[in-house]
């Protein structure tokens, strides 16, 4: 028999601890990164970059983002899509799990995302997921997207 009051104090813990905890930029592994190959992710690391913070320390201005891809001898839409994404990652509830899904929805930096309705979003991101997958089952859930738009909130507030 299964005790299902440890699974009830353990939703509320979690409950309270999203109510109380103050976001803090997230910093990943490049090849944590969606959507870059293994090519990719050597020429980044080649360049010195190694980490999503690093990667938006040296992509903050379109200049910046034009001299990396030249210096990666790629496309700046690549570098542009990189940047956006590691951009979402900062965000620790959407952290490398779901920055590419936000894009793919429309949403490219924090603060799109914290002045986004959760309504809006939420029905653009099931749209998208039964579009792609036919399911809408592997949605997030609005208080999962509610949850990442809180915390673009306050990253913004910290400046």
């Amino acid at each position: 028999m299964v005790d299902w009051s440890i699974f009830t104090l353990m939703k509320a813990k979690h409950r309270n601890a999203k109510s109380t905890r103050c976001a803090s930029r997230s910093n990943w592994t490049i090849d944590r990164l969606p959507g870059l190959s293994d090519r990719e992710q050597a020429r980044l690391k080649s360049c010195g970059i190694h980490s999503t913070g690093q990667l938006l320390q040296q992509s903050q201005t379109p200049a910046q983002r034009q001299n990396l891809a030249a210096r990666l001898q790629v496309h700046v839409q690549y570098v542009n899509k990189w940047s956006a994404l590691a951009n979402l990652a900062q965000i620790p509830s959407v952290g490398c799990d779901y920055c590419g899904l936000l894009l793919h929805a429309g949403i490219s930096s924090p603060t799109q995302l914290a002045q986004t309705s959760l309504p809006r979003l939420h029905r653009q991101i099931l749209k998208l997921q039964v579009a792609t997958m036919q399911r809408q089952d592997l949605c997030p859930s609005l208080d999962q997207v509610s949850t990442w738009i809180d915390e673009a909130r306050q990253l913004l507030l910290q400046g």
